[in-house]
């Protein structure tokens, strides 16, 4: 199984003029710090990173990680880093945003249910700025995006895809607009028949850090879990 990380973007809501994936969070540990430590505790360590704004950082921070470029990052959103990222894979991915702070335990709920395309999903209350989802009658995402009027919980930014979906999977990035989220995709593949199941973290943490609110969110629960 391969894990693409997506972490191209500029992170300007945040303000820190890095990638998100380099923002620190506690004793020294970066968000990246963080995704990787959970990945290998979880034996994921095929590992690929899409980065775009100042990537030269991560690689140096990283050097034994694997790379692929955005190089049109600064007008690209993230259907097109995970294009680049899923290019020429034939397995099983994991793909997550580079800036997801998240408990391992997520990735265990994955594992267990690694028979179908997952997206995973909370139940909480939801505001303008989230992805959110609502479900078929059996359980399966029907809509993905920030402008659904029902939306069930938000979509928190890890996702699976099994080997069989991938090229529908990259046959939809591809038709995407340059600014269009991953999961615009993700709908014209439903579209196409194929199913992703909806995972629910349950209880698990996880939070996108877009807003200095979500990063000392992401700190607290750092420091409360080292």
């Amino acid at each position: 199984m391969k894990v693409v990380i997506l972490a191209a973007g500029v992170g300007s809501r945040l303000g820190h003029g890095l990638p998100k994936a380099l923002v620190k969070l506690c004793d020294e540990k970066t968000i990246l710090d963080h995704q990787l430590e959970n990945l290998k505790s979880a034996g994921l360590e095929d590992i690929r990173v899409v980065i775009g704004y100042k990537g030269g950082l991560i690689k140096e921070r990283h050097p034994d990680l694997e790379y692929v470029i955005n190089r049109r990052y600064y007008a690209t959103n993230t259907s097109k880093s995970l294009l680049i990222g899923i290019r020429d894979l034939d397995e099983d991915v994991i793909w997550l945003n580079g800036d997801v702070v998240f408990d391992p335990r997520i990735l265990h709920l994955i594992m267990e249910e690694r028979r179908e395309n997952l997206i995973c999903v909370d139940n909480k209350k939801v505001g303008d700025e989230e992805v959110k989802y609502n479900l078929t009658s059996d359980g399966y995402i029907k809509k993905l995006s920030k402008t659904i009027p029902d939306g069930l919980g938000e979509a928190v930014g890890i996702n699976y895809v099994k080997r069989e979906t991938l090229p529908v999977l990259e046959e939809s990035l591809m038709e995407c607009h340059d600014q269009d989220y991953f999961e615009k995709a993700i709908e014209k593949a439903i579209e196409k028949g194929e199913k992703f199941k909806a995972l629910n973290i349950r209880d698990n943490f996880c939070i996108e850090v877009d807003f200095p609110g979500d990063l000392e969110k992401a700190k607290k629960y750092c420091k409360e879990n080292l």
